[in-house]
């Protein structure tokens, strides 16, 4: 077979059925997937971006600026950091990303730049140095005009749900210009997360969060009580802005003994000044996770635990850029005897919400799902469960890894699907990665004779995934 044949032979990159290598995958995804509207429940998109309905200047803003993958790749290929966090022109640095973009071969960041490129632009040219201008020319051109504005971008992907990640002592202000704006169908709603509550051991970021959390709520806080009267009265404040969800950025579980004198003792000596002890710091974290699942339990939140991220760990490049800059790697715990005892110790209480267990090292997978399989509810799909493949672990082989752990040891019929824990609007194509590599694992098994070829079954479940367990899990209040 002559050169001409073979490339006419071989399947074209990224085409209708790219990742769907057999006819049940390529069925179960056109058919089921494709056209599912997309509920994003964890992300970090700036909400302000949003309500101000954001026009980028150029795909170097909207690609760019706070997306630490990238970063992490430039910096991998020699780019001077002036390229890729500095003070570089926006067309300085895309042409820095357009020359990496090659060497990302392999890397889900070139199948991701890719599919935004075509999705939202129209796009088919592989993004490189020959190519870089041109494009750069074309998509900002096309960034400016009335139909690349954030709100359009959001609908454009057929997304209905944004849960942005918020902190306690935020106003929500504009969170709530959304919240009143019927014009635009997306649910854009804010998550709980309160990690700053727990930084005892660091007293003067620890004491300014608590100033803050303090005017917030309208009350000063002194001692362990109060604390816990401000944390409540921010918790009652969010949920009447829509917000359903918690989350919390965990190294790894705690479940000490703590009293309440344990408690106050440590927060008024660290309101003092004085950093807690490691010890009294991991009581202190348990007892305020304790304390705030509570609060999710009482009010029909669902709580989603991102575990295992070591954070930093580059201090000089911490000093010179600060954290969420590429620096944080995975990190190994020791998870299964403190996160049982953490939901044994909620569940005996009865205060166990909803909970979604995230692990950014992909060994202890199968630990949170066999976990997970000990705390059921009556009436409830899936109440303690495995979440998806997370930040390094979103990519095709982490997610093939994942569904197998999930099936094997899970239910995948109760899962709630994906999410782009991203800051950038044009991510969303991420969740079409997922959804093909999800048909193209029960595509396999049905070829392989694993699952039977019953695609009411398997597609009604694919739906679910796609959408309809997140809508039930969550009970989002939805735009009418």
């Amino acid at each position: 077979m002559n050169r001409t044949a073979i490339l006419a032979a071989m399947p074209r990159f990224m085409d209708e059925d790219f990742l769907l290598p057999t006819r049940a995958a390529r069925r179960l995804y056109h058919r089921f997937a494709e056209g599912m509207p997309i509920f994003d429940f964890h992300c970090h998109l700036p909400p302000r971006l949003i309500a101000e309905n954001h026009a980028f200047s150029s795909l170097a803003e909207a690609w760019l600026a706070g997306d630490h993958y990238k970063w992490r790749a430039m910096r991998a290929c020699g780019v001077p950091e002036r390229l890729v966090t500095g003070d570089a022109p926006d067309r300085e640095k895309f042409l820095a990303w357009s020359a990496t973009v090659p060497s990302t071969v392999g890397n889900p960041l070139y199948h991701w730049t890719h599919l935004e490129l075509r999705r939202y632009f129209g796009i088919h040219e592989l993004l490189s140095p020959a190519t870089g201008a041109a494009i750069y020319d074309r998509t900002s051109r096309l960034l400016r005009g009335p139909g690349y504005t954030v709100r359009s971008l959001l609908t454009r992907a057929n997304v209905r749900v944004v849960c942005t990640s918020d902190d306690p002592a935020d106003d929500l202000h504009w969170h709530a210009e959304l919240r009143a704006d019927r014009t635009f169908p997306v649910a854009v709603l804010p998550t709980f997360r309160p990690d700053e509550a727990r930084r005892v051991a660091d007293p003067p970021r620890f004491t300014a969060w608590v100033q803050r959390l303090s005017a917030a709520a309208g009350t000063a806080v002194r001692d362990w009580q109060g604390f816990l009267a401000a944390l409540q009265s921010r918790h009652d404040f969010f949920h009447a802005a829509g917000c359903r969800v918690s989350d919390h950025g965990l190294e790894e579980p705690y479940a000490e003994d703590c009293t309440d004198e344990d408690a106050d003792r440590i927060l008024r000596a660290a309101l003092g000044g004085a950093a807690a002890s490691q010890g009294d710091a991991r009581k202190f974290s348990s007892a305020v996770m304790r304390a705030l699942a509570r609060m999710d339990a009482q009010s029909g939140w669902v709580q989603q635990l991102h575990i295992g991220a070591l954070r930093d760990v580059n201090r000089e490049a911490l000093r010179r850029l600060g954290a969420n800059t590429g620096y944080d790697v995975i990190g190994t715990f020791s998870l299964a005897g403190p996160l049982a005892r953490h939901l044994d110790q909620l569940e005996a209480a009865g205060s166990l919400p909803k909970t979604i267990l995230y692990c950014l090292n992909p060994v202890d997978h199968a630990v949170l799902a066999v976990i997970a399989g000990c705390f059921h509810a009556e009436g409830i799909r899936g109440r303690v469960q495995l979440g998806a493949a997370w930040w390094f672990n979103d990519q095709q082989q982490g997610m093939q890894d994942h569904f197998r752990t999930l099936m094997s040891m899970g239910l995948l019929a109760n899962f709630v699907g994906m999410l782009t824990d991203s800051r950038s609007f044009l991510s969303f194509p991420r969740h079409e990665y997922f959804r093909r590599i999800l048909c193209a694992q029960l595509g396999a098994q049905v070829e392989a004779g694993e699952l039977p070829g019953d695609f009411e079954l398997l597609g009604g479940i694919v739906r679910d995934v796609c959408w309809n367990n997140a809508e039930r899990y969550f009970g989002i209040p939805m735009k009418g």
